[in-house]
């Protein structure tokens, strides 16, 4: 591994934790409620963060995503770098990526993933289309397309009770009993319960039970608004007949899923610092019996645990991303930096909020938030007892391969 950074990666850090240290607020993430920043968004895109993800590789987004964890800041950055810039990229004709590309790396076309769920996810019969409903609230311009009202849902990459492809045991679960197949005419239809960023999305990235990868406009289906523990903008996705793209070919369900895992891993990474930095700076100026609480040993304890488990979030999340950029297999690094996401990222979080005593028990204090994103986080990775199954089943089977 080497870990050494390029004077593009550095400087598109650097960037990014400018921007979002400054427009990424507590005030401005207050009044967003549950939906996007769309100025922070336009502000990112005309920076270029977007489109220099295809230069500096998926070390350099995971790079990008710590400084959006810092700030939670409420944008889909991650999701279309991952669904669209990334997948795209790897996986589209030339043709694909000369038409979306760069309408991805300006922000017009911003692109989320459906191809993970808990419950009955979506058919497909025959090779292209989706047709059927409403449209989602536009992240550039902040207006409503004519979404409709919707309930509570979660989301996660894997899941209790979801179904496998059946291509191989190493495979992730795609979604329950109602997973996506595929007929002859290549029409798509079923609901994902959840799909993260979805009401920001021109385009949304869908799996069928044959891990084939196909791009819908979210136009031509029918995206309801649902909560999540976390303020994302998500949508329950429901397609009827909808004509779908085909993207990539043998693979690529494999590749956009490890990418996926490894850059919501570094994402964690980026909420878990941010959280425990609240923690040190609130222990610090907080004083008991005279003396400040990060004296405790107790405190010091709690807070150097929560250090070392978002240090191994990052490097984990930091090796499978390189390996990617080297074009070396990369599945089971991004397995294990999904699991410290997972298992590590709700400890972190937890011990945030805990460190700020009765403070962190305010819903408008800017480290629920942190607690918030990580649970999410947790919840869109798969719990960590799945993913280790998983992991295993990929070590045994001899399936590391990307």
């Amino acid at each position: 591994m080497d870990f050494t950074l390029t004077e593009e990666q550095a400087a598109a850090r650097d960037l990014a934790a400018r921007i979002l240290g400054d427009l990424s607020t507590p005030e401005r993430l207050a009044a967003a409620g549950t939906g996007s920043d769309a100025e922070l968004w336009k502000a990112m895109c005309a920076a270029g963060l977007v489109a220099a993800v295809t230069d500096i590789g998926l070390l350099g987004l995971v790079l990008l995503l710590e400084e959006q964890g810092r700030a939670t800041a409420q944008v889909p950055f991650a999701a279309s770098c991952v669904y669209g810039l990334l997948a795209v990229a790897a996986h589209g004709s030339p043709e694909q990526r000369e038409r979306l590309l760069p309408g991805i790396g300006d922000g017009t076309v911003v692109v989320s993933g459906a191809i993970f769920g808990s419950g009955p996810a979506v058919t497909a019969e025959g090779p292209d289309a989706i047709r059927g409903g409403a449209a989602g609230r536009d992240v550039r311009t902040g207006a409503p397309g004519g979404v409709r009202t919707g309930g509570p849902g979660a989301v996660r990459m894997g899941g209790s009770g979801a179904v496998r492809t059946g291509r191989r045991s190493g495979a992730v679960r795609t979604g329950g009993p109602g997973a996506v197949r595929t007929a002859p005419q290549g029409l798509l239809s079923g609901t994902v319960p959840v799909v993260p960023w979805l009401r920001d999305a021109t385009h949304v990235l869908v799996a069928d039970d044959l891990r084939r990868l196909w791009l819908v406009r979210t136009a031509e289906a029918a995206c309801e608004p649902v909560e999540l523990t976390a303020p994302w903008s998500a949508g329950r996705l429901t397609l009827d007949g909808t004509p779908g793209e085909r993207l990539g070919g043998d693979g690529a369900y494999d590749d956009v899923l490890a990418t996926a895992r490894t850059a919501f891993a570094g994402l964690q990474a980026g909420v878990c610092a941010g959280s425990l930095a609240r923690a040190v700076e609130h222990t610090n100026a907080r004083e008991q019996f005279g003396r400040p609480l990060a004296a405790k040993q107790g405190v010091q304890l709690l807070a150097a645990d929560a250090y070392m488990d978002t240090e191994a979030i990052r490097v984990t999340a930091y090796e499978a991303a390189w390996r990617r950029d080297e074009g070396l297999a990369y599945a089971t690094q991004a397995l294990t930096a999904a699991w410290w996401a997972s298992e590590a990222g709700r400890r972190v979080v937890h011990a945030g909020q805990h460190l700020h005593g009765g403070t962190g028990a305010d819903l408008e204090h800017p480290v629920h938030r942190h607690f918030l994103w990580g649970r999410q986080l947790d919840a869109y990775l798969g719990c960590g007892s799945e993913v280790l199954q998983e992991l295993g089943e990929l070590i045994v089977n001899g399936e590391e391969g990307t």
